[in-house]
C-alpha cells in the first residue's frame, strides 16, 4: 500500500511558520472611527500565499462594497477622505452579511489550501479593522467567521521594526514599492499594499526552525 503524497512544500511551510493560522490582510473603508457606531462601507481581503521558491507573496484577493447597515452612522468627513459615492451607480454594494459571506469565502478556501486552522487577520493598525469586523460579524449573527477573534499581525509595528516608518505611505515606498495617492483608500488597493508589505518584511527575516 503506498503511503499518502506528502503535501506541498508551501502548504506545510505556512501551517507550521504561523502555527496553524493563515495570515490574510484586511483593509475596511468606514463611516467613522466609532466600530459600534459607524458603517463599514467598503471591505478587502489578500490571504498570503507562497510562491515555489517558498517566500511569502499576496494570494487571490476578494473585495465589496457594502451597503451601510440599518442602524449604523456615517460621518460625512469620511467620505470626503475614501472618495466613496454611496449613490455610485457602479457601486454594485452588498448588505452586510452577503459582505461577508463574499470575503469569507475566500478566506475559508485559502485557509483549507494551506492546512490551516483557522485565519489570523494582517493590517496596517490591525485592530481598527478587527473591530469594525468584529462588529459587522456581531450585527449579522454571522455562524462562521474564519478569523481568531482578536490576536493580529500588525503592519504598523512591524514596520516601525523594519524602516523605522509607522504611515502606510512611507512604510510601502521604504520596502521598495511605488505609492499612488489617488488609489489610497480603496479598501482593496490598501489591502494588496500592506501584504506587499508584509510579504516583504516577513520575508527578510530568518525564518525559525520549524518544531
Amino acid at each position: 500500500m503506498q503511503s499518502p503524497c506528502p503535501p506541498p512544500a508551501g502548504v506545510s511551510l505556512l501551517t507550521r511558520r504561523f502555527r496553524g493560522y493563515l495570515p490574510v490582510v484586511v483593509d475596511v473603508e468606514t463611516g467613522g472611527f466609532d466600530w459600534n457606531r459607524h458603517a463599514l462601507l467598503e471591505i478587502a481581503v489578500v490571504p498570503i500565499d507562497v510562491d515555489g521558491d517558498g517566500a511569502l507573496v499576496p494570494g487571490e484577493p476578494a473585495s465589496t462594497h457594502v451597503e451601510p447597515a440599518p442602524g449604523t452612522a456615517i460621518d460625512p468627513q469620511s467620505l470626503e477622505v475614501t472618495g466613496i459615492d454611496l449613490d455610485h451607480p457602479f457601486r454594485f454594494a452588498k448588505a452586510e452579511k452577503d459582505a461577508l459571506d463574499h470575503v469569507f469565502a475566500t478566506v475559508r478556501a485559502a485557509v483549507r489550501k494551506h492546512g490551516c486552522q483557522r485565519a489570523i487577520l494582517v493590517g496596517h493598525n490591525a485592530h481598527f479593522d478587527l473591530n469594525f469586523l468584529n462588529a459587522a460579524v456581531a450585527r449579522t449573527g454571522h455562524k462562521r467567521n474564519p478569523f481568531h477573534p482578536f490576536s493580529v499581525f500588525d503592519t504598523v509595528t512591524l514596520a516601525g521594526v523594519a524602516y523605522g516608518q509607522t504611515v502606510l505611505a512611507r512604510a510601502v515606498q521604504a520596502a521598495g514599492f511605488p505609492w499612488s495617492g489617488e488609489d489610497a483608500h480603496s479598501a482593496l488597493y490598501d489591502a494588496e499594499m500592506t501584504a506587499k508589505l508584509f510579504c516583504t518584511i516577513v520575508n527578510a527575516w530568518p525564518t525559525p526552525p520549524l518544531r
